[in-house]
């Protein structure tokens, strides 16, 4: 038996307003957000959460200095189409591309994430 409806995964950042609306206008979540701690969540429950860390330090991906410990994967139907609105939306293409069947880029808080087609 289930104890909880659903997970949130909650993301250290140094401006946690400012990375949710990144990803709600990126998911077209609605955002909630505080000074402190800031929620993405869509309609169907599903949810993001950003909370403010003193001195944070984005991830230096792919090296390990400072390791990401996770990112999200986001899908799109057309790589190209996803570059340009994730880049419009405020994200950072990253030089290193390791793959063909999705890209990687940095959200406004440094984090890597990735656009990728099935």
């Amino acid at each position: 038996m289930a104890v909880a409806r659903f997970p949130s995964i909650v993301i250290d950042c140094a401006d946690p307003g400012a990375v949710a609306r990144f990803y709600g206008a990126m998911l077209d979540w609605k955002v909630d957000a505080s000074d402190h701690w800031a929620d993405v969540r869509a309609n169907h429950g599903q949810c993001l959460s950003f909370q403010k860390v003193d001195g944070y330090r984005p991830p230096e991906w792919p090296d390990q200095a400072v390791p990401q410990q996770m990112h999200l994967d986001v899908m799109v139907d057309d790589l190209d189409e996803g570059e340009a609105a994730v880049l419009t939306l405020g994200a950072t293409k990253h030089p290193h591309q390791p793959g063909t069947t999705f890209r990687v880029f940095l959200d406004p808080a440094g984090h890597p994430f990735c656009i990728c087609v099935d």
